[in-house]
């Protein structure tokens, strides 16, 4: 049967559905059953920034907040990007992500991206979006996929985002060794903040090419930190271990004038905290972890003058 016919006791009744609108219908409710969703964590590095681009050991765990991606495949000739409120720049990465996908065989449709996580800020957003991505078009066993897409668009990525993102729970990670799961107590980080300190002026690789131009003369603070993650490792009281860590990521020349002040007053107030992922020289520190004394991070004073926001208390 071909097009459509009306019943002949009811000429102004709705027109009946044909085989091809069954046809179509049964397409259709196919690729809803065939929408594939994928969510990749956010990072909170506790030990490592910077050391671990040089063989240092460092500890990481999963972030509460995170990326989904939806991939739901069609019949168009491309790929549709869909992510609401996103800056232009990461609209052209995800574009970049898509398209590697597409070399490892993804199939055409719409990507759809939720997000929470602070982007460019020290939580792991590139590399969640990209593991994100990568699961939503190839399956959630896509690691080796997964990497190579991350090797592309990160080049110089120390691996350690990479390896606490797609585990989805604390690691300890080593440069050329096995990525180890590691126990720690589910109270560590009780209380603390996660408080947005604004953008950073220079991009993660840019602030990786100025440490590694300074690598003798940084070697003794990148060996506190190393330290500082086998001190964690052991169960070394986590405050202790963020001051000295602090300390080494300030002498490298990567935590911001406001947020050294800002951190200061928490350490006067019987607290800890550090600037998560790369930092920076200028402009926002990112994200700092606080924990311990955390009024000074819920003070509105920090908020007010500074435009700063708690992304989350944990």
């Amino acid at each position: 049967m071909r097009g459509r016919v009306r019943p002949a006791n009811a000429e102004n009744e709705a027109l009946l559905p044909t085989e091809e609108d069954y046809r179509k219908g049964e397409e259709h409710v196919s690729y809803l059953r065939m929408k594939q969703r994928a969510t990749a964590s956010g990072k909170i590095i506790l030990s490592g920034e910077y050391a671990v681009v040089f063989g240092y050991p460092g500890i990481a765990m999963p972030a509460p907040i995170g990326i989904q991606a939806i991939f739901e495949p069609s019949q168009q000739k491309n790929i549709e990007l869909r992510w609401e409120d996103a800056p232009q720049e990461w609209l052209e990465y995800l574009g970049t992500i898509v398209e590697r996908c597409g070399e490892l065989g993804a199939q055409k449709g719409k990507i759809s991206i939720v997000n929470q996580i602070p982007l460019g800020k020290g939580m792991g957003s590139s590399t969640a979006l990209v593991i994100g991505v990568t699961r939503a078009f190839l399956g959630q066993d896509c690691r080796t996929q997964a990497l190579t897409v991350e090797d592309a668009v990160n080049p110089g990525h120390s691996g350690l985002d990479f390896a606490v993102i797609w585990e989805g729970k604390p690691v300890l990670f080593q440069k050329g060794e096995t990525v180890q799961p590691i126990s720690l107590p589910a109270s560590l980080l009780q209380g603390a903040l996660l408080i947005d300190t604004g953008t950073p002026n220079e991009t993660t690789p840019e602030l990786i090419a100025w440490v590694k131009e300074r690598e003798q003369e940084l070697m003794p603070h990148l060996k506190t930190i190393g330290e500082c993650t086998e001190r964690l490792a052991t169960g070394e009281n986590l405050q202790s271990v963020l001051r000295d860590h602090h300390r080494a990521q300030v002498a490298l020349g990567v935590v911001p004038e406001g947020v050294r002040k800002f951190i200061a007053e928490i350490e006067r107030a019987g607290g800890a905290g550090k600037v998560l992922g790369a930092g920076a020289r200028t402009g926002g520190g990112g994200i700092v972890l606080a924990i311990g004394n955390n009024d000074v991070g819920k003070n509105e004073k920090w908020k007010m003058e500074n435009g700063w926001r708690i992304v989350a208390q944990l």
